[in-house]
């Protein structure tokens, strides 16, 4: 279940856990049980706007319904499906960086077992925004993410994510996602579809490009998305 590593805390000790996560994360980005911790403990509104979002969605109400679950047991056959295809983009985008969907921090600090899965479905969806939007996993192309994923849920971890982000950058970067990455992901952000309310399992065996379209997805520029 997903809520079965769940930790009820008090004010003061949420406090506590999202101002020590922060720390840690600005400390070391590398950490995803901190940055997953932070985006609980300060994300309950956001997760719960988006939980309502997803009850009103004829797909979304699908995905609460089912709660399907982003590990290798349930998207393995994505890696048997022809190359034009989303499945088959997402497989090509986990293998070529041997990244396992397995991979993800449960989630601890959310009241009910209906957020906790929410807050679990936005954790495990990142690989596919990253697929559909073709950014790569360096330090520039997560935290234009992280801008897209802030105009999607609101969550204060992704704002928080973005300015720890940039404050990494050498000169170039800095440059770099001022002038190419930020433009275009508030653009991106704005034109696409609640990306949250989408079944995306269901859509592995249809083109990509086809469903770009559909979504409103704008992949980031192909000189960005090299760097």
């Amino acid at each position: 279940m997903i809520g079965s590593a769940r930790v009820r805390l008090s004010g003061w000790q949420q406090a506590a856990v999202a101002l020590g996560s922060a720390v840690g994360a600005l400390v070391d980005p590398r950490r995803a049980d901190l940055i997953a911790a932070l985006g609980e403990t300060t994300g309950k509104p956001a997760f719960e706007r988006v939980l309502e979002r997803m009850k009103t969605s004829q797909e979304g109400k699908a995905v609460l319904l089912e709660r399907p679950r982003v590990i290798s047991a349930n998207v393995g056959h994505a890696w048997d499906l022809p190359e034009n295809t989303f499945g088959a983009a997402y497989a090509k985008f986990m293998g070529s960086r041997n990244f396992s969907p397995d991979d993800r921090p449960p989630v601890r600090f959310l009241d009910t077992e209906e957020l906790a899965y929410v807050a679990m479905r936005a954790r495990e969806v990142h690989d596919f925004w990253h697929t559909l939007f073709d950014l790569p996993t360096n330090l520039l192309g997560e935290s234009a993410l992280k801008v897209i994923e802030f105009q999607q849920m609101h969550l204060p971890m992704c704002f928080m994510s973005v300015i720890g982000g940039t404050a990494r950058f050498n000169s170039k970067q800095r440059s770099l996602f001022f002038e190419h990455y930020l433009p275009w992901a508030l653009r991106a952000g704005m034109n696409c579809t609640d990306l949250m309310c989408i079944y995306y399992e269901r859509h592995f065996d249809e083109d990509l490009d086809v469903i770009r379209k559909k979504w409103g997805i704008i992949p980031a520029p192909p000189l960005v998305a090299k760097v």
